[in-house]
């Protein structure tokens, strides 16, 4: 099974370091972000890759062309510098011929990947995405049962749930997804939701964004001290 990562945004929230770099390439532990999440699921025995890059993907380019210090196939694919999420996806089909996993390039998790492609493969959806509770700042999904309903932009109590990334799609995902402009997080998944086809993978761990400065350095002080959850190999 192949894993998808988005690593072609801008990343302006942490602007501090990705003027100078992609946002998956800052580093956590002297390692890129990146490489956190791809330990994740080679630690499931996913070890191939399909990179969606943009915003100056030749530095993601020239890090892995010389990188061989693990056993992973990486296919990085240039999707455009302004492509949206659904956008970039729809651009790496050709890649695809089975069920895949996806994940964003900036947010690390212990969740635990071969549950939830079991999850996805036994509620026979299109697309399963893993549901964690938020932060104050996010946007909050709508679930019933197993599946997503709707989204809803503020946060509403403790037992609320956000799209948390590591999802697993059918190639069906590509009927979903039209041109550049398409952003999969609004009428792909909110279409796919009002048909029963999107289900939510409920993940109670560790999940953390690096959207901001504030974020890295609070990923990174847990690997100083031996508290990285996501650390799992």
């Amino acid at each position: 099974m192949k894993a998808v990562i988005l690593a072609g945004g801008y990343g302006t929230r942490i602007s501090e370091e990705s003027h100078l770099k992609p946002k998956p390439m800052i580093e956590i532990g002297g390692m890129p972000i990146i490489w956190h999440i791809m330990k994740i699921y080679s630690s499931y025995n996913i070890s191939d890759f399909v990179i969606c890059c943009g915003y100056k993907g030749e530095i993601l380019r020239n890090y892995f062309e010389s990188f061989d210090s693990e056993p992973w196939n990486i296919d990085l694919v240039d999707t455009g510098l302004d492509t949206m999420t659904g956008g970039r996806i729809k651009r790496i089909e050709n890649k695809i011929d089975d069920t895949f996993c996806l994940t964003y390039g900036d947010g690390v998790s212990n969740v635990n990947i071969d549950n939830l492609i079991s999850y996805h493969k036994s509620k026979q959806s299109f697309a399963t995405l893993t549901a964690i509770h938020p932060p104050e700042r996010f946007g909050v999904l709508d679930i019933s049962g197993d599946y997503v309903n709707e989204f809803h932009e503020k946060h509403r109590g403790e037992s609320s749930w956000i799209n948390g990334g590591f999802f697993v799609f059918e190639p069906k995902i590509f009927d979903y997804l039209d041109d550049d402009s398409t952003v999969l997080e609004r009428k792909p998944l909110e279409t796919l939701a009002l048909e029963k086809k999107l289900t939510a993978y409920k993940h109670n761990g560790f999940w953390h964004p690096m959207d901001t400065l504030r974020d890295k350095n609070y990923l990174e002080n847990l690997w100083k001290n031996n508290k990285a959850e996501w650390k799992i190999w």
